[in-house]
């Protein structure tokens, strides 16, 4: 609860770039269950979303019953839809979320990177948050973007957002220390708006230890016995196994999976019983979607989205903390 010195905003209104099906998005939603854990509502407004891929799109449409706008943000913020943008926003932006690609950093010390097509899609967020000045923005990337040009990738993209008027940090997660049953670590940046004269971001505490991590076995074992196709996207890859090659191991049941890729062609990793690989929703429950959370149009693309996406339960607490942190400051 806020203190008395404190107005709660009815909802903070959030923008989401490089949506994809929409995971950190259900994040910020909150209001769903997982893993025998509810994860309540967040007080947060979704008014505007975009990604290109198409499946994705379908994906995030049919789940949250809201228009995705499914373009090239470069094409987008050029102006070549003018009724996809500036007439769609209401006049405050609280919060802006993205998961930029991060394939050409490694040359961003030199700053080539930047001037690839996936590198103008992180221009593109940095363009998005001088338009719309949110108080907050989160952006999220794997860890390599760490070491990527000896660290100089992060650096430059914590002065690109300074440059607007931003106050940047960032922290390391691994995923299973909230609940995740995934080896998956990721990098948060957070930006908080220098004009509102705002503290430090408090990042979201661990809610578990390495010793108390969920496992895969908890999270799936009660699909094993459901035949293929008894539940939404409970089916799997065909792939023949390769031995030594990526994706063609089979998941330890007492331990958290491996890391659930979104470029796998059809090499996810082998269920403990040895008989197939993992489902498409198996991997969705490691991700930990809820069971009604239905991927279109097909099993190979089901697995690209689950991917992609960001775990909604470490989503919903990047989101807890963005709530906590706006509610006490603006």
């Amino acid at each position: 609860m806020p203190s008395k010195k404190t107005k709660k905003k009815d909802k903070y209104t959030l923008v989401s770039l490089f949506a994809g099906c929409g995971g950190l998005d259900l994040g910020f939603k909150g209001g769903f269950e997982v893993l025998d854990k509810k994860y309540p509502r967040r007080n947060f407004d979704l008014v505007w979303a975009n990604d290109f891929e198409k499946n994705a799109c379908l994906t995030f449409s049919k789940y949250f019953s809201k228009e995705i706008v499914c373009a090239d943000i470069v094409e987008v913020l050029k102006g070549n839809y003018p009724d996809l943008f500036s007439a769609r926003m209401p006049k405050t932006i609280d919060v802006v979320v993205g998961g930029f690609p991060c394939q050409d950093f490694s040359l961003a010390g030199k700053r080539r990177g930047f001037n690839s097509k996936r590198g103008n899609l992180y221009q593109s967020m940095v363009e998005v948050v001088r338009r719309l000045k949110p108080a907050l923005f989160i952006a999220e990337n794997v860890k390599g973007l760490l070491s990527m040009n000896s660290g100089q990738a992060i650096e430059t993209i914590k002065k690109d957002f300074a440059v607007l008027g931003y106050d940047v940090e960032y922290k390391l997660f691994h995923v299973a220390d909230y609940g995740v049953p995934q080896n998956r670590e990721r990098v948060i940046i957070v930006g908080t708006s220098k004009a509102k004269k705002m503290p430090p971001f408090v990042f979201p505490k661990a809610t578990h230890s390495k010793d108390d991590w969920v496992s895969v076995g908890k999270a799936i074992e009660d699909l094993e016995k459901i035949k293929e196709n008894g539940i939404p996207n409970h089916s799997w890859s065909r792939a023949k196994m390769f031995e030594g090659t990526q994706g063609n191991s089979t998941i330890n049941k007492n331990k958290i999976a491996p890391t659930m890729r979104a470029e796998h062609h059809g090499n996810i990793e082998w269920h403990w019983n040895t008989k197939r690989r993992l489902s498409a929703r198996e991997a969705a429950r490691i991700q930990t979607f809820p069971d009604d959370f239905i991927f279109y149009p097909s099993t190979s693309s089901a697995y690209k989205q689950i991917g992609n996406a960001v775990p909604p339960v470490f989503g919903w607490h990047i989101a807890k903390a963005v709530e906590d942190y706006l509610t006490k400051n603006i």
